[in-house]
């Protein structure tokens, strides 16, 4: 997946998240704000072999992951970029990064990421994360079309985006190079409209079992 965006600023557009995120939170996993204190604890997550197989490069030192940091603070301001990291309830320590970038104006049209720590896998809680994010960005943003991309290879990438109902578009060939290797990468999409009707069944389907 793509994660770390890179440092290129945006056109600003308008939305009331800009002065600062919410914190979102689920049953067992908290969405908040990125902080230049989370840069020491990013760096010894997302510089492991298996976490940065199929995403885009990170950054190598301290330094470049504290300026990261501070380029997602200055793109939340201008309304372009949400860079949410993810801790367990209770916690402060970072397990994951959920991330939303423009790539239409207005945020018509956005891409997001998201990376989740090794020992995490297989636990729910990317799942859960996820549904946090996309609720934040089509019902508090207000976007109308989420992009995301995962190589074919990465078979635990796919299968999480399917399972959040993205659409598989097409086939992206050799548009990922990693440590001088190309990979085919797989385009997903979410409509608005499609993720509500989707939330709507969940609840009614929730209401039945309860009832």
């Amino acid at each position: 997946m793509h994660v770390i965006p890179s440092e290129v600023d945006r056109s600003p557009v308008s939305a009331n998240w800009r002065r600062g995120l919410p914190v979102l939170t689920g049953a067992r996993i908290r969405l908040r704000e990125l902080r230049p204190s989370d840069a020491t604890p990013l760096m010894a997550m997302l510089t492991s072999a298996e976490i940065t197989r199929f995403i885009s490069e990170p950054p190598t030192t301290l330094d470049g992951f504290e300026r990261f940091i501070h380029w997602t603070l200055r793109q939340r301001a201008a309304g372009a970029h949400a860079g949410f990291v993810a801790t367990l309830i209770g916690s402060d320590t970072p397990i994951g990064i959920f991330q939303v970038t423009e790539i239409q104006r207005d945020l018509e049209a956005a891409e997001w990421g998201f990376v989740l720590a090794a020992s995490f896998w297989g636990t729910g809680l990317f799942h859960e994360g996820a549904q946090l994010l996309l609720d934040f960005a089509f019902n508090g943003v207000g976007i109308h079309r989420l992009e995301a991309r995962a190589a074919v290879l990465n078979g635990r990438g796919n299968g999480a985006l399917l399972k959040l109902g993205a659409v598989q578009e097409g086939v992206l060939r050799q548009s990922f190079v990693r440590h001088g290797q190309a990979f085919d990468q797989v385009l997903y999409s979410i409509l608005d409209h499609d993720w509500r009707a989707s939330r709507a069944a969940a609840t009614r389907s929730f209401a039945s079992r309860v009832h």
